[in-house]
């Protein structure tokens, strides 16, 4: 774990044991990324001339007619509701008002409603919720129809599977698409975290998205501050224009050639990952805490699944077999222990999650909950 600019900043790095969160720098680029990052700082570039050979190469790799490099999902949220009232407006969206931005409407579900819709509220329309953030009455695609009106420019869907942070009572995926094609318009989509599976890089379009939104930085393993947007070629032709490095809001969501290339490599890399393979090193990992916890008179370990952002991937959850101590006062000792160990209590559960780890590092975190037990029967 040792690390000179870490040291120089009095900062101590971790074993990030939680997941792909932002808060601790979401996931770790392979040393191939970082290799090709640190090639592509070295020399001048056209940066449009990049952007587009990127592009096109992204589109080829996720098996979708266009696909775009942008700061961060969040970011590329903001832009492609810009980009959703160009298309409806006919005119550049640099050229539109304050006020005239404000007379257009974007829909969610009320179920899908979160932090990120300051990306969609920050430009200036309107959002409309369609629903509640409930079961007590499930939007139907008549409420749906009944909210399109003539300033809609698009419908915002936040993407999880059952398990994740979504509150229920939004209407389903496949019927919003109906709908959505009925009417004429667009569907975004937020799947920042909905990787894996590889497949959603071009089952969400090929299912009739116009564009899907992913983080570059969560299990993609790309530049934390990088966002992949995919999807119809008329719709990202628009994008790419209002989008850096164009004039306009697009100007301020700066993307370096590293960060450009960064992505590439890591959206290669993921690709032609073997996704099998990695899944059994998973499940191998949490065999190894099972196994640790049935010799423990303090733990209890239990596999777990999906993983937070509803992923189809496993975790192990943590249970204590005594009521003297806390999951957080456990969570708090592997962050305080050597080597320091990021987990989070969320909703009164503690989970291991190795898709972030390494090899090795398991081994560690067993070491640290050995440690932990120790000092509870002292």
């Amino acid at each position: 774990m040792e690390n000179s600019i870490y040291k120089k900043l009095n900062i101590t790095p971790m074993i990030n044991a939680a997941g792909t969160y932002t808060m601790v720098g979401g996931s770790r680029m392979s040393e191939q990324t970082l290799a090709d990052m640190a090639e592509a700082a070295r020399s001048h570039v056209d940066i449009k001339d990049l952007q587009q050979k990127v592009n096109q190469r992204l589109a080829e790799l996720t098996q979708n007619e266009a696909a775009a490099v942008c700061n961060g999902a969040a970011s590329g949220l903001y832009v492609a509701a810009a980009t959703c009232v160009e298309q409806k407006t006919k005119r550049p969206f640099n050229s539109l008002s304050i006020q005239e931005i404000s007379e257009y409407e974007i829909i969610m579900f009320a179920a899908h409603r979160n932090p990120y819709d300051w990306s969609i509220r920050q430009l200036g329309v309107k959002l409309t919720e369609v629903g509640y953030p409930n079961t007590m009455h499930v939007a139907t695609a008549d409420d749906l129809r009944d909210a399109i009106n003539e300033k809609t420019v698009g419908i915002f869907f936040m993407l999880t599977s059952r398990g994740g942070w979504i509150a229920e009572g939004g209407l389903d995926f496949e019927t919003t698409l109906m709908v959505a094609k009925e009417k004429g318009i667009p569907v975004i989509v937020d799947a920042a975290a909905q990787v894996p599976p590889v497949e959603n890089l071009w089952k969400i379009t090929q299912k009739g998205a116009t564009a899907v939104l992913f983080s570059g930085g969560k299990d993609l393993r790309g530049p934390q501050s990088s966002g992949l947007i995919v999807g119809k070629k008329e719709f990202l032709s628009l994008f790419t224009e209002i989008n850096f490095f164009n004039y306009g809001i697009g100007r301020m969501l700066k993307t370096g050639r590293e960060e450009i290339v960064g992505l590439f490599s890591a959206v290669e890399q993921y690709v032609n990952m073997d996704h099998e393979k990695r899944n059994l090193w998973v499940e191998k990992q949490i065999n190894k805490l099972i196994s640790f916890s049935n010799r423990s008179k303090l733990f209890k370990i239990v596999r777990t699944f999906p993983n937070e952002a509803g992923q189809p991937m496993a975790r192990a959850e943590i249970l204590l077999k005594t009521s003297d101590l806390t999951l957080k006062q456990i969570s708090k000792a592997l962050k305080d222990g050597s080597p320091s160990i990021f987990t989070i209590v969320d909703r009164g559960h503690l989970f291991i999650n190795p898709m972030t780890l390494f090899k090795g590092e398991m081994e560690l975190i067993i070491d640290q909950l050995r440690v932990i037990e120790i000092n509870y029967r002292k």
